[in-house]
């Protein structure tokens, strides 16, 4: 088991741990029967038949895969499952033939020695409004009809908006109707919508009862499994409308933004101009504005109606124009401003803990809320084991896809950033927010980075044409020196065991998998299929005997510098990895004191460090 102290991971024998993996896998947000990747239309709105066994790869596949994670020293894993994989067919229905496939599949991960967390994912709520996660019939159960998602603007989806489907233009669907309403709904339907039931059940308390009681059945399965160490709340959870001040105003976003009135207009059938936001170097700018549901057509299936007309959030004048009723509506709660990490995503994720720990007692709770704020603050008996596990990307790349050593973006407050030395200061002071945040919010909880990555198709996929992913290495160098200027623990977003370059990790167009078939030359070589290894595949240091204080890795000279504190108290030696990808002729270790012992088979480093001095420091360099 896994102990937390003083903000670090720690082993059996007292010694700090730095957890360090990928998201496994990129696939796994779609069914594999049918083939759901996003740009099919075919079947798609045949939302109940459908299995997610086999992802994020066939279990026959299973241990090239980890014996490659292994190889490359990810050994902590964010392992994904969706709601919509557990409960797709409806409500307490479980796909019992998956959930068994997932536990085989942790099985098989701690069989090479793998360490996981359950990441129940979920982008923008659903398939069906542009990412996934939740089963379709959540969508259906309050009314919604998600065949009219297109033409009344509720959502932008991949399978019917078509091909070419816009770069990073789904997380523009966080604000418009459908997934508004649903996360409104989810977190907050007791206070924003009391009428609006399901099966004679408030439609807060249905959904929540619905999402944890699916991820229960994951943590029944997986039960006793001591490579399993923890579940995440909800990956990347969103607010709707909740706290938005004045419906009349759309937050700034790519593409068509309507604001929150006029996507529930457009709901209902009243056809709207809506402003088109079009990105440029650093920044978006409105460039002109376009009609929408010209045809009229009602997103709301028949005997529903709008849930926000119905709580009297907007209505009809006697003369048949809509107006908008309660402009801040969703801001305000009996008299009191609302925050929405504090007042509704807190208490949902203290039901879930206590629903996941009824079942596994020791269970750590992973906990992140909207991307850029901070967490809600978290005290008391039930805040024990608690790790937060924050995003963060490199913007500018990941919305470009492309790279450009002067100019980046602040995550934390969207402004641009310039010069070589001011991005990489920018970067590490952007991680350290996450760990104050964690310091200050959640009783210094250790800080692991849950997601972060790099698309690898920049540049319209040059990489794939020739073959050089020097680019791709840049950038996601870049961000690791952000992380180990941090001491941070993370898991990379994503392998994708079934990615190509022709379609990525098979949703909304993204490829971000480190892995692809369509760059491995030969089979045999267990790195063949890798993209920019040089980057993502560092050495660091597994297990220290005591607090890490400074690492360091110079990825073009193949340079490692690691420095620490040893503890007193603690026996065992420090454990580094060292990858053959960077010292394929062997390398040159300078220890400040003490003894080490080299270990290729392992891929390891074993220290001993001497008692004459409290700090040490280990220096590696390439052989030959």
């Amino acid at each position: 088991m896994l102990r937390i102290e003083d903000s670090h991971f720690k082993d059996e024998d007292g010694r700090t741990l730095m957890l360090r993996g990928v998201n496994l896998g990129g696939s796994s947000k779609v069914p594999s029967r049918p083939d759901g990747a996003t740009y099919r239309r075919d079947g798609f709105f045949d939302h109940r038949q459908v299995s997610f066994v086999g992802r994020p790869f066939p279990l026959k596949d299973a241990d090239e895969h980890f014996t490659r994670l292994r190889a490359w020293g990810f050994t902590f894993l964010r392992f994904l499952v969706t709601w919509e994989a557990i409960e797709h067919s409806g409500p307490g229905i479980y796909d019992e033939a998956y959930l068994d496939y997932v536990r085989d599949i942790v099985i098989r991960a701690g069989e090479h020695g793998i360490r996981l967390f359950i990441d129940p994912h979920q982008d923008v709520w659903s398939r069906f409004s542009g990412g996934d996660g939740a089963p379709g019939w959540t969508l259906e159960a309050v009314g919604f009809d998600i065949t009219r998602f297109a033409e009344t603007g509720a959502a932008i989806v991949h399978a019917t908006h078509g091909d070419p489907f816009p770069m990073m233009i789904w997380p523009t669907n966080a604000s418009k109707l459908a997934a508004a309403t649903m996360f409104t709904l989810f977190f907050g339907g007791n206070d924003f919508a009391p009428e609006t039931k399901i099966n004679g059940e408030p439609a807060q308390d249905f959904l929540q009862r619905h999402y944890i009681n699916a991820i229960r059945q994951v943590a029944l399965r997986l039960q006793g499994l001591d490579n399993v160490v923890g579940y995440d709340t909800m990956n990347e959870p969103l607010s709707g409308y909740i706290g938005h001040a004045d419906l009349n105003t759309a937050k700034t976003s790519m593409g068509l933004s309507p604001s929150p009135f006029q996507g529930m207009l457009l709901g209902a059938g009243i056809p709207q101009e809506v402003p088109f936001w079009a990105l440029r170097t650093a920044s978006v700018k409105k460039t002109h504005h376009q009609r929408l549901n010209p045809t009229g057509q009602c997103t709301w299936l028949d005997g529903h109606g709008c849930v926000w007309r119905q709580h009297g959030v907007w209505d009809s004048d006697p003369a048949g124009a809509a107006q908008l009723l309660r402009p801040d509506h969703f801001s305000r709660v009996r008299g009191r401003r609302v925050d929405f990490a504090q007042d509704y995503y807190l208490p949902f994720a203290k039901r879930f803990a206590a629903a996941i720990r009824s079942v596994d007692p020791t269970a750590i709770i992973f906990v992140e809320t909207q991307t850029a704020k901070p967490p809600p603050r978290w005290d008391g008996g039930d805040a024990d084991r608690v790790v937060y596990a924050p995003h963060w990307y490199d913007g500018l790349v990941l919305v470009k896809k492309n790279y450009h050593p002067f100019i980046a973006i602040d995550f934390h407050n969207y402004t641009p950033v310039f010069g070589v030395g001011t991005i990489r200061k920018s970067f590490a002071d952007q991680l350290a927010r996450f760990k104050q945040h964690a310091s200050d919010y959640l009783g210094g909880a250790p800080t692991l980075l849950g997601e972060f990555g790099i698309p690898f198709d920049m540049r319209a996929k040059k990489a794939f044409r020739n073959g050089d992913f020097g680019l791709q290495t840049k950038a996601l160098d870049r961000t690791f020196q952000a992380i180990e200027a941090n001491l941070l623990d993370c898991t990379l977003w994503n392998y994708t065991a079934d990615n190509t370059n022709a379609r990525g990790d098979l949703w909304n167009d993204e490829d971000l998998s480190l892995f692809s078939r369509d760059q491995q030359d030969d089979p045999a070589d267990i790195h063949s299929g890798g993209r920019a290894l040089r980057a993502a595949v560092r050495p660091y240091p597994v297990a220290t005997a005591g607090e890490p204080l400074r690492l360091k890795f110079d990825v073009r000279r193949r340079r490692f510098e690691f420095t620490f504190r040893h503890d007193p108290d603690v026996t065992a030696p420090t454990e580094i990895y060292l990858p053959d990808i960077q010292y394929p002729q062997g390398c040159h270790v300078q220890v400040s004191d003490g003894t080490f012992e080299l270990h290729s088979e392992q891929r390891m480093l074993i220290y001993h460090h001497g008692l004459e001095r409290r700090e040490h420091t280990v220096r590696i360099r390439p052989g030959g």
